[in-house]
């Protein structure tokens, strides 16, 4: 009867690399703290800023996460990656050498008894049609192909511009929008007039929320670790919201 652990958006490789590899060395620890008590680990997204696999080739680095992931997985706790809009392209590698599933879209399961939506949160419900054109343009099995003829040393130059661009303009740090105006909330609580969760877990936001829906069901988001470290662990009675302070 281990805990179930939530965790997204780390954004590993996002630059500057210092912090990078710092921020993976944080995840690492954790990774190796919550082993012990672990029986699965929910990736929501977003792990590293940019991912693309060639039928040869993967992306260089993250070799202490994966790492650890295999290890976790070699000792039976359930690992299920979401992939994001960032690393949207996790295809079957991943699987294969760690053991890991793969989720493209929104899960709805039971867990220890508690119904459970679980995603990672982007493009819910209606609007923003120009980010869920270029959401499908991403998806495209066709367009993943053409891109996979372009040469690794280039595509992953292009990837890691398109990546920073984004994610500079935009802003590293988010902010709470109000109920009302959150996109994630908005859904959830449409949602629920038709059926109901106890839980809705996402990430994608980098904002930390756990939001009361309405009285019996809520909506947890496990924010980012860019700045700072936070997730959410089930015992089988309840979803809390935690911050990673490392040990050492």
């Amino acid at each position: 009867m281990g805990r179930i652990y939530f965790v997204s958006d780390l954004h590993l490789g996002l630059p500057p690399a210092a912090a990078s590899r710092q921020r993976e060395h944080k995840f690492v620890q954790w990774l190796d703290e919550i082993k012990h008590d672990a029986e699965a680990l929910y990736l929501l997204g977003d792990i590293f800023d940019y991912w693309f696999e060639y039928r040869k080739v993967v992306p260089r680095g993250f070799v202490r996460t994966l790492g650890k992931l295999a290890e976790l997985s070699d000792r039976g706790i359930d690992i299920h990656f979401f992939t994001g809009n960032h690393d949207v392209w996790v295809f079957d590698y991943l699987p294969s050498e760690i053991g890991l599933t793969v989720h493209n879209g929104p899960l709805i399961t039971e867990l220890k008894g508690k119904q459970f939506y679980i995603a990672h949160g982007d493009g819910l419900g209606k609007g923003d049609p120009g980010y869920k054109l270029l959401k499908a343009i991403f998806r495209s099995r066709f367009l993943q192909w053409l891109y996979a003829r372009i040469h690794p040393n280039a595509s992953t130059v292009f990837a890691h511009w398109w990546s920073k661009k984004s994610r500079y303009s935009k802003g590293v740090a988010e902010e709470f929008q109000g109920e009302e105006k959150e996109q994630q909330i908005v859904f959830a609580r449409e949602l629920l007039k038709k059926q109901h969760f106890d839980y809705f877990v996402f990430g994608h936001r980098h904002v930390a929320m756990d939001i009361n829906l309405n009285g019996k069901s809520r909506l947890v988001n496990t924010g980012e670790w860019i700045f700072g470290s936070s997730y959410a662990v089930f015992d089988g009675q309840e979803l809390v919201l935690k911050e990673y302070h490392p040990t050492s």
